[in-house]
């Protein structure tokens, strides 16, 4: 029996009585509207922020959406670009629509959502190769939305967590020099046979065949799967990374990777903050005018923005 926050219990009976089917058992194009839907009729409220912006970036082979929230305030104001979950499947600018207005408003910066090309239409490299391409016009071109193209990092959950962090590790080398990256229980490795996979088997929101299905869309030549692009666990090395805030969900599959990528990177003299919270399913962040502990996380990953900052 799993030792869920009442907050969330509520949620999950309120999921449950939808009568949504398992996305896995359905066409990727129904698996995207319920998760549209579900993040729309059941998350609750959202924050208010300064202003909204749907913008389209230039990109090869296809343009990409992309919505900008900016604080209120005078700019020019730092810079997240966000990354979506989904297991490269599913989500979109809606479904992260709570998650990205509550950490705009948390450390007061502009948030660029980015929509990449999803699986299995569109298999791995791409979703890794859109964001870095989105994150480089983002930082060119800064100053048309009030950015400040000096004062950029990058985040997601989820899939989103395991984008951020491999394009964290590709502007390492390439650029552009980032300050912060936020992990929001980021898939890091392939590798489903980790304690927490079997303990939390059948964990609401994120059940472990759920994962093997994402993986299999997005990667599904499994000689792949080393490559640190989809496995960022796996890079060689993880020094002169930007400081990471990892914020995991104590009943996930997803827990000891995050764990794991939290220790490589604290061994490779990178600062990182590990925040977990114990009674949390996966996609917990995306409710904080819903559930208090998404409310602490969302203003936690504001405080580490801030200071990442200034």
């Amino acid at each position: 029996m799993l030792d869920i926050h009442p907050q969330l219990q509520s949620l999950l009976e309120q999921l449950g009585s939808a009568g949504y089917p398992d996305q896995t058992q359905v066409s990727p194009t129904e698996a995207r509207k319920i998760t549209d839907d579900r993040a729309r009729r059941f998350y609750g409220p959202s924050d208010d922020v300064g202003s909204i912006a749907d913008i389209m970036i230039p990109s090869s082979p296809q343009d990409l959406s992309a919505r900008v929230y900016t604080p209120s305030g005078k700019g020019p104001f730092p810079i997240l670009v966000y990354f979506h979950g989904g297991g490269w499947v599913l989500g979109s600018l809606d479904s992260a629509d709570r998650g990205a207005r509550g950490v705009t408003c948390s450390a007061g910066c502009i948030t660029v959502s980015v929509d990449y090309r999803l699986a299995p239409e569109n298999p791995f490299p791409a979703a890794a190769n859109d964001c870095v391409s989105a994150l480089n016009w983002i930082v060119r071109n800064a100053a048309d939305f009030d950015g400040d193209p000096s004062r950029v990092a990058v985040g997601g959950d989820s899939a989103g967590g395991n984008l951020a962090a491999a394009v964290a590790i590709e502007a390492r080398e390439a650029g552009p020099d980032l300050l912060f990256q936020l992990l929001i229980y980021p898939v890091v490795d392939s590798d489903l046979t980790r304690e927490s996979y079997k303990k939390f088997a059948n964990a609401p929101m994120l059940p472990g065949h759920r994962m093997k299905y994402f993986w299999d869309q997005y990667v599904p030549n499994v000689g792949d799967r080393s490559d640190w692009r989809c496995s960022p666990l796996r890079a060689s090395d993880h020094s002169g990374l930007p400081p990471a805030l990892i914020i995991a969900a104590g009943l996930d599959p997803l827990l000891d990777e995050g764990k794991e990528y939290a220790k490589k990177l604290l061994k490779a003299g990178v600062e990182v903050n590990y925040e977990v919270f114990p009674r949390m399913t996966h996609a917990f962040f995306q409710a904080p005018g819903l559930l208090d502990d998404a409310r602490v996380a969302s203003n936690k990953a504001g405080f580490h923005l801030r200071k990442a900052f200034n």
